[in-house]
């Protein structure tokens, strides 16, 4: 890696950590800037999973203000990320990966219409129980953990656009606010990323030099996501997501 590419790993890694706390899917700038530097995709993947870990942790205790009063919430709900996160895991490993190389580019064109329509979409739902008088359940019954559970399966297994997953899981299911739902996500996302991060040092390949220089950008920028989060509104923040999301497809089909 020459040092320009050392230079661009590490400032995404601070994107990816900053976008990570505030919305999620830091992953769509991390990925397709190690695929450029030459790393193989389950690699790049796998690298990426690992350097995250430091800026979800960051950003976790950047919202620990806005945990408090969840922690029924958070052990139903890390539950179910810690299951899917390792299986997603196993399964990114278990898997050949020309599998890996045709369903990601689909997984984040999925990704990225739900960061454009996953606004209207809870803005519609919560019109409707308005309407009809009703209230989400205190912990989105039996609903919200199953959908926690298969996001987090995904997360397990690539990630892009993780966050933003659970953010219209809970945003649609919990009549909570927007930073209190966005708290959790922090946790959920480090449960996550931790347990796959664990799983991948015994048996997976991965490149320490990325590894490192995600970690340590990624460190920093979810210090700065923490603090830019309640006051910065995600809409300009999911155009730049759409963007890179884009780039990156277009990157994984013409490689």
């Amino acid at each position: 890696m020459s040092l320009w590419e050392a230079l661009a790993v590490l400032a995404a890694g601070v994107a990816a950590g900053t976008i990570n706390t505030v919305v999620g899917s830091g992953t769509l700038i991390t990925f397709p800037v190690l695929l450029a530097v030459g790393l193989p995709p389950v690699t790049a993947n796998v690298s990426n999973t690992l350097g995250l870990v430091p800026g979800s942790l960051s950003g976790a205790i950047g919202y620990r203000r806005e945990l408090r009063g969840q922690r029924d919430r958070l052990l139903r709900f890390g539950a179910a990320a810690l299951c899917g996160g390792l299986t997603g895991a196993v399964l990114l490993l278990a898997l050949p990966s020309s599998a890996f190389d045709t369903i990601v580019p689909v997984l984040i064109g999925l990704a990225l219409v739900l960061v454009v329509v996953q606004p209207r979409l809870s803005r519609a739902l919560q019109a409707r129980r308005a309407g009809n008088g009703t209230h989400a359940p205190e912990h989105g019954g039996l609903l919200l953990p199953l959908g926690l559970l298969l996001a987090s399966v995904y997360g397990g297994y690539f990630g892009a656009a993780q966050g933003v997953i659970y953010l219209s899981l809970m945003g649609v299911l919990l009549d909570e606010s927007w930073q209190r739902i966005n708290a959790v996500k922090n946790v959920l996302a480090l449960i996550v990323n931790g347990v796959a991060a664990v799983f991948f040092l015994f048996v997976a390949d991965f490149d320490w030099a990325a590894v490192g220089l995600i970690a340590a950008g990624a460190a920093v920028g979810g210090v700065l996501g923490a603090r830019i989060g309640r006051r910065l509104p995600p809409t300009a923040l999911r155009g730049v997501i759409v963007v890179v999301g884009i780039a990156a497809i277009v990157q994984l089909l013409v490689k």
